[in-house]
């Protein structure tokens, strides 16, 4: 799109300085991008001379077409600037804790290109989003697909982001920290402190009915009461790995904490993904905002 507003520009102004000037590009980049469009398609596209540069019979033909392209391109902008300006409504998202970093930068632009839309997040366990999206109070959810919840995915759409599994998290100065990673009977060892959580809390409880009981120090929300817990080596705690990825702030980004993975037969994969509602998935507003996440997330990975 940026080489053929250049060669339009150029065209009109029969030159690299003053169309340089109006693009507010420098006319090294300028000269560069033109350079690197008539090697790409083998093509000169401008006779270059003191007096001047001037299109050749050639590219005269393809920047009349580009100047058509850019003028469809227009007209496509303001018909899409004309609906998000009329269309209205709601959005309302639930995440588990954690993984808000997936959502910013698309919110922040969607409010943007639709000011409208009224939109709500709230922080929830996957258990109680699924609930939620069954009774329509939320229209998307980012939840955790851990085995007790497979049986009713079948009432949802459900869109996988990443796989998932569970680490161990701890003060750099435990002893354990300098192993590989965390076994079985270090958390039998260890006393725990966890994040409220219904996939973390599930796991503790399938892994004492297959290894024994862990002793549980407390559970909370509160992510400062488990640094706390970590900092006075009191405990070690477990956490999705999502948690510590691209900017979550969950823990994450603290010198003082060692993370480790835990060699634990059961600490499967489980897929991380978006759940809604069969009949959500047709709202126009939904539609939109999960196809400007997936170009976010695809614009992250790369």
């Amino acid at each position: 799109m940026d080489q053929l507003t250049y060669i339009v520009e150029i065209a009109k102004t029969n030159s690299l300085s003053t169309a340089a000037r109006n693009l507010f590009v420098s006319v090294p980049a300028l000269s560069q991008a033109i350079s690197s469009l008539e090697a790409e398609f083998d093509v000169e596209l401008f006779e270059r001379s003191r007096s001047g540069t001037f299109p050749t019979a050639e590219g005269f033909a393809l920047i009349q077409k580009a100047a058509v392209i850019l003028e469809k391109i227009h007209e496509f902008k303001e018909e899409a600037r004309s609906y998000s300006n009329t269309m209205s409504g709601e959005l309302r998202i639930a995440t588990i804790p954690g993984p808000m970093y997936l959502l910013v930068k698309t919110l922040a632009g969607f409010k943007r290109d639709f000011p409208n839309v009224r939109i709500e997040i709230s922080e929830k366990s996957s258990q109680e989003i699924m609930s939620d999206i069954k009774q329509h109070k939320v229209d998307l959810g980012l939840i955790v697909l851990y085995e007790d919840l497979r049986s009713g995915i079948d009432e949802f759409e459900f869109a996988k982001v990443m796989d998932t599994k569970l680490v161990c998290f701890l003060n750099r100065n435990n002893r354990l920290s300098l192993q590989k990673s965390a076994a079985i009977e270090d958390f039998h060892r260890y006393p725990l402190v966890l994040y409220k959580e219904d996939y973390l809390e599930w796991f503790i409880e399938k892994f004492g009915q297959k290894y024994g009981p862990v002793e549980l120090l407390f559970t909370t929300n509160n992510s400062a009461a488990i640094k706390g817990a970590l900092r006075e080596e009191m405990a070690i705690s477990i956490g999705v790995d999502y948690t510590f990825l691209k900017g979550s702030e969950y823990l994450s980004n603290d010198p003082e904490l060692h993370i480790m993975d835990m060699d634990i037969p059961m600490n499967r994969p489980v897929p991380l993904g978006w759940a809604m509602h069969h009949h959500a998935a047709k709202s126009r507003i939904l539609k939109l905002f999960m196809n400007r996440l997936k170009l976010q997330l695809m614009q992250d990975e790369s």
